[in-house]
């Protein structure tokens, strides 16, 4: 189904080929229409003084006015919508983030030259970030729902084909699995500040390019009491920490007798995401099962919706966050839709529920080992 009105973007970026391949890449998909690009924020004033954009693509590196200061006049003025676009060095990440912590709703990678594959799923992910970021709430701005032209996508079987049955119960440890999109990186930094130093082992997807997630799990790290850092493949999944799923790869839950540990997978784009939240879900099934706990927050799509279902299946309790609190309310509202959901909650209320679910579970597995 298509949308009933067209995205109009504003593409700011002080290289006119940047400018170019990005127009070209968006207007690629009929439903949005670049209305014009600008070289730096004094000409994209001059633009929004004519037709105001529904998202706007934000370099951070600009003459004259650099992005952080314009998005910081942008959000106290006039908020709307914006994608920031940034290269992939260290010191380009940390100032997106930066970007992210004043206002922006998203971050993508400029694009580049490259083989075919990797151009068609930069279009891919750019399109679908600048459609999320266009149903974004803004302060007190609430945009028009609407629905989208769907990509064909992959599933979860693309990565993790389907067991024929679930996981094996020979632990009562438990792990909390997490799935974010638009929006994520505020929620999740609330979400796991809150956290206790001894809650269970937490894996993170949250929809970012690559380079982003260790910087923006450095900074969780210095923010939380958990240890917070990109996942790294392999390594035990231990209380008190939390992984995140390092950008342009697959996070898996795994398990080798009572012991969990994360795994990292190449291939494709499942639900048009690389990481994807179905898979991590999905993991989650089959070698968790009623041990897992799972979190579904903030993002555009149904990126994790199926695979919250399979956890459900599989005897875990599963928590989404609710539409007040989020930024997008997609995903949580596909897998409400499912019936994979247990409990809605405000954002505020999400960490101190899922603590004690953990631990009463944990009570109540110990006190039936003492009576068997």
């Amino acid at each position: 189904m298509k949308l009933n009105r067209t995205i109009r973007v504003l593409v700011m970026d002080d290289s006119a080929f940047v400018r170019q391949a990005l127009k070209d890449l968006l207007e690629s998909d009929p439903e949005i229409q670049v209305m014009g690009t600008a070289s730096d924020p004094y000409e994209a004033v001059e633009l929004i003084r004519t037709e105001v954009p529904d998202v706007i693509t934000l370099d951070i590196e600009m003459p004259r006015v650099d992005g952080l200061t314009f998005l910081e006049k942008l959000m106290s003025q006039h908020p709307i919508p914006v994608v920031v676009c940034s290269t992939l060095p260290e010191a380009g990440s940390n100032v997106a983030l930066a970007a992210l912590a004043r206002g922006a709703v998203d971050i993508i990678t400029k694009p580049k030259l490259g083989a075919k594959r990797f151009l068609e799923e930069a279009r891919i992910c750019i399109c679908d970030v600048v459609k999320s970021a266009s149903q974004a709430r803004v302060k007190d701005r609430r945009a028009q729902p609407s629905s989208h032209a769907v990509y064909p996508k992959l599933t979860a079987d693309a990565i993790l084909p389907r067991a024929a049955s679930h996981a094996m119960m020979q632990t009562t440890e438990k792990v909390v699995v997490v799935g974010a999109s638009t929006g994520g990186t505020e929620a999740l930094s609330r979400f796991l500040q809150a956290m206790p130093l001894d809650v269970p082992g937490i894996l993170v997807v949250q929809h970012m390019p690559e380079v982003f997630t260790a910087r923006f799990a450095e900074r969780l790290n210095s923010l939380c009491r958990i240890t917070v850092k990109e996942a790294a493949g392999q390594e035990s999944i231990v209380r008190g920490e939390a992984l995140i799923a390092p950008g342009n790869k697959h996070l898996l839950l795994h398990r080798s007798g009572a012991r969990y540990f994360a795994e990292l997978r190449e291939g494709p784009l499942v639900c048009r995401h690389r990481p994807s939240v179905d898979v991590l879900f999905r993991s989650a099934a089959r070698y968790a099962g009623a041990n897992a706990i799972g979190v579904i927050m903030t993002g555009m799509g149904d990126d994790g919706a199926k695979g919250m279902l399979e956890m459900k299946e599989a005897g875990a309790f599963n928590f989404a966050q609710d539409e007040a609190s989020c930024v997008v309310y997609g995903m949580p509202a596909e897998a409400v839709k499912l019936g994979a959901v247990d409990l809605i909650l405000p954002l505020d209320q999400l960490a101190g529920e899922v603590v004690r679910k953990c631990y009463s579970d944990h009570r109540h597995s110990e006190s039936s080992l003492q009576e068997r």
